[in-house]
């Protein structure tokens, strides 16, 4: 059993970033905060030095991605959690003052819960939590190549949805 210090250690370099992450994979706080109540209940059990961890912050954004598709995978079927997921989906970008920013950004918010999720995470990781594309598919267990092209694939479409009003914007 680690000390409450290294738990308390973990929270306070990577809490933040785990949420945001498994907010994009879950597209609703309630399932977030259940998938980071059992993650830190198994770093409790088994903390990270006994699993000879080199990247603290990658393996755990791994861990949270594979608790994830445990999450999906207990749903009766993937169509379904996919609908329940783009239905319930929460703002994950915090409101703005400015008219035109506020738009941008809820349409952003839109643009991105309707990518796939496996594209959404692969654009998370790279453009908020700054990772290499080889970073990303360690964490994620996924080829190098895929990993780059959902990001491609994730791009486009945003891009793709978001032009039209960034157009009338500017």
């Amino acid at each position: 059993m680690p000390a409450a210090s290294d738990l308390e250690r973990i929270y306070d370099d990577h809490a933040q970033a785990l949420f945001a992450f498994a907010l994009d994979l879950t597209r609703s706080e309630a399932d977030t905060r259940d998938l980071l109540q059992e993650m830190f209940r198994r770093l409790a059990v088994r903390p990270l030095r006994d699993a000879n961890v080199r990247d603290a912050r990658a393996f755990l954004l791994r861990m949270a991605h594979n608790l994830w598709v445990d999450q999906v995978r207990r749903h009766s079927t993937r169509e379904r959690v996919r609908n329940t997921l783009a239905t319930a989906a929460e703002p994950v970008f915090a409101p703005a003052d400015d008219p035109d920013s506020e738009t941008f950004r809820r349409e952003l918010d839109a643009a991105f819960a309707e990518l796939p999720p496996e594209q959404r995470a692969v654009v998370h990781l790279k453009l908020w939590e700054e990772m290499t594309f080889e970073s990303i598919s360690r964490t994620l267990d996924i080829p190098l190549n895929t990993a780059a092209s959902r990001y491609r694939y994730g791009l486009d479409k945003l891009r793709a949805r978001l032009r039209p009003l960034y157009a009338e914007i500017q």
